[in-house]
């Protein structure tokens, strides 16, 4: 259909037509789903009436060729005009084949393939029916104790928005007609949900806009310019308004400021939860409110199908807002392809043949392998031919490895790390469990160490449950379970070499593992593959070449932690640790544990050379900057070199480092690469007191090495 098409297909619908396709409903609502006579029960709670379902917009939650198309086929033959069913999941890091979840996915540093999972995971889904993704999520993260920052790529606003782009460009492609294989993304949650108060779920967020827009916006925006068709509200305030009525940031910002053209949808019941916010007295206001602000799509609540009809006979609503939204919801059917074919890419035989197919999962494999972190190493890493090991902890034998927001994935489908490593490794193996996730007996505490004293070396197998991260899962203690540590200390006194393989969705305070241990391996919640990925890596078969995008914290009482902090006037000399007036704790260091861009290899390289064009930037005249990387250990291996730059003195103060460019680079023994940067005066702007968006003439420092911390250093002065 063409636009005039389109625009003639809204003229057509009643008024009560019109707001039924802003209404997204679970699949329980339908007939055709399998739902076993649910409907009336669902319907009659939310006061949705059958007329309301037979006009409804899309469907949430519904995969499987066979139940989207029974679904669909019994729709249309009930829609007056025929206007197809879009179906929508949360496909975050896999369909069927899960990928590691997508904080690992950013410790790869490997857009590529984050582009290439996104697309595998797009043609499981499209394959299965489902027609748009609720992802990327791209909310900055900073703290830890946020379940969700398992979900994001970490706590870097350029990096972020590379891998939004990344994402959106796998699962979109080019053109969503021709390429049926592909799926509609939505990036979320729009805007600064990574940042609730405490690290709490759905909690507060407060912040000046000036923060706002320099270091949580840009990734949304990257996602958009990417050309991403959706965008889902936030549960949170922006500026004391929740997210979904914030007509500044979705009319003014989204809209206006950004051009965006495409569709705007509620998370689950965010329009209603207006009212528990203290924004809205009832469905009605928060009906208001949220169509007013631009929402296009209403999910899983009545409050536009209930009260719109009487706040636009009341001439509250323009009813051309109500146009306006259809028009766009109308425009991504027709960009999908849905109304000349109505069931796309859904086809169940050939779901049987794609769904975690071979090829699928070697890319799942390959992306657990990038994305582990070796976060210590005092030698006792690959395991050595013939050793006698013991594998003992929770995970060994654990198939929860898949991660939160695993969509259709099952865990069954996992490797376990004790079957990965009996399959390759030559030597003895005894595996032992120790203790579950957060509790042990004394028969299994004396079994694991009767174990480890047969072994040459221990490796722990630990971490978190799947569900003790993700949507709702905010901690305050972020350290393992006790119990796990517990573990870990009854084994140290053995005095064999330990290595820690950790699982788990955020960063850890690793005290009593990190320096008990002689080796600490984050793994995260790898995927599918990951028990084969985490294996070779043991062996040596895989040289690590994962580096953290997100701080791992000496403790919890130092979150929010993160490399691109201001300083302070009172910053503290690290020679002068006794000094008291200065910025910092008396029981704990500033600085993390482990910073952003840390990660270790089987092998060693040296920087040198440090080089710059020229010591003065002028505008349309970049300054080229290069380093000297050499291999200097005894094996191939990447290293991912990293370029910051510090504005010494700014209108506005200045972070101490920002990432803006690096490069990985493959060497082999004794080889030597030049990794070479441009830097350009746009991308030393940033937003000043005035929201202005502009550079300052003056100092500036570069930094190039293989993390936030440990670089090289030279300048240069901006004219």
């Amino acid at each position: 259909m063409d636009i005039q098409q389109l625009e003639g297909l809204v003229k057509q619908m009643t008024l009560e037509e019109k707001i039924a396709q802003l209404l997204q409903l679970t699949a329980h609502f339908h007939e055709g789903a399998d739902n076993e006579g649910q409907v009336t029960g669902p319907m009659e709670e939310m006061g949705i009436t059958e007329p309301m379902v037979t006009a409804s917009g899309s469907v949430l939650g519904l995969s499987g060729a066979q139940a989207v198309i029974d679904v669909q086929q019994s729709y249309l033959k009930k829609s007056r005009l025929g206007i197809p069913l879009m179906f929508m999941a949360d496909v975050v890091h896999g369909f069927k084949t899960i990928f590691p979840i997508p904080l690992a996915i950013g410790c790869s540093w490997d857009l590529e393939l984050a582009e290439k999972s996104a697309e595998i995971a797009a043609k499981e889904s499209a394959v299965s029916g489902i027609h748009v993704t609720f992802a990327p999520m791209v909310d900055l993260v900073r703290d830890p104790r946020w379940g969700r920052v398992m979900e994001t790529t970490g706590e870097d606003p350029y990096l972020n928005g590379l891998f939004a782009r990344a994402f959106v460009k796998g699962y979109q492609g080019n053109d969503l007609k021709e390429e049926t294989d592909r799926l509609a993304a939505c990036v979320k949650h729009f805007a600064a949900y990574g940042a609730p108060e405490g690290g709490r779920d759905y909690n507060t967020v407060n912040m000046s806009e000036r923060q706002l827009r320099e270091q949580y916006l840009p990734a949304y925006k990257a996602a958009l310019d990417e050309g991403c068709e959706m965008v889902m509200t936030s549960f949170n305030t922006v500026d004391g308004i929740p997210a979904t009525g914030n007509e500044k940031l979705m009319r003014g910002i989204l809209r206006d400021e950004w051009g965006f053209e495409g569709v705007l949808i509620s998370d689950w019941a965010s329009i209603r939860e207006m009212i528990a916010h203290g924004a809205a007295e009832d469905d009605r206001e928060a009906a208001y409110r949220a169509i007013r602000a631009g929402v296009d799509i209403e999910m899983m609540t009545p409050c536009y199908v209930r009260h719109l009809p009487e706040l636009i006979e009341g001439g509250k609503v323009d009813e051309a807002l109500i146009d306006e939204a259809v028009l766009r919801i109308l425009r991504l059917k027709n960009k999908l392809g849905l109304f000349e074919n109505p069931l796309r890419a859904a086809d169940p035989e050939r779901e049987k043949e794609i769904l975690f197919c071979e090829e699928h999962r070697s890319v799942s494999y390959e992306l657990a392998a990038k994305s582990s972190v070796l976060l210590k190493n005092n030698g006792v890493l690959p395991l050595q031919a013939g050793a006698n090991v013991a594998l003992i902890g929770p995970f060994a034998q654990s198939n929860d490895i898949l991660g939160w927001w695993s969509c259709v994935g099952e865990k069954e489908d996992a490797a376990p790390l004790a079957a990965a490593l009996k399959e390759r490794f030559d030597g003895t193996l005894a595996v032992s469990e120790g203790c579950g996730i957060d509790s042990m007996t004394p028969d299994q505490l004396e079994a694991a160490l009767e174990t480890a004293r047969n072994a040459d070396i221990v490796v722990l197998a630990l971490g978190e449950e799947s569900a003790m991260s993700g949507e709702g899962g905010s901690r305050t203690d972020i350290r393992l379970p006790q119990a796990q540590l517990e573990l870990v200390k009854w084994l140290k006194k053995l005095g064999k070499p330990m290595a820690a393989v950790l699982f788990n969705g955020r960063p850890l305070d690793l005290h009593g593992i990190f320096d008990e241990a002689d080796a600490v391996l984050e793994a995260w919640f790898p995927g599918s593959e990951g028990g084969a990925a985490i294996a070779d890596i043991l062996l040596g078969r895989v040289n690590p070449s994962g580096r953290l995008t997100m701080s791992f914290p000496q403790s919890v009482g130092q979150v929010p932690v993160y490399y691109n902090h201001f300083n302070t006037g009172r910053p503290m000399d690290p020679s002068k640790s006794d000094e008291r007036y200065v910025s910092k704790y008396i029981d704990s260091p500033n600085d993390p544990l482990l910073p952003f861009g840390f990660g270790l290899s089987y092998t060693k390289f040296e920087y040198g050379g440090l080089t710059l064009s020229s010591g003065e930037m002028k505008a349309g005249e970049p300054v080229t900057v290069q380093v000297k990387v050499t291999n200097t250990g005894e094996r191939a291996g990447v290293e991912t070199v990293q370029l910051y730059v510090r504005d010494v003195a700014g209108e506005v103060v200045r972070p101490l480092r920002e990432l803006k460019g690096f490069v990985q680079l493959e060497l082999q023994p004794g080889e030597s690469k030049t990794a070479t940067f441009t830097l350009t005066e746009e991308q030393l702007r940033y937003h000043h007191s005035d929201l202005g968006f502009s550079s300052d003439p003056g100092a500036f420092q570069v930094f190039v090495g293989s993390n936030s911390r440990d670089t090289l250093e030279a300048s240069f002065r901006l004219a």
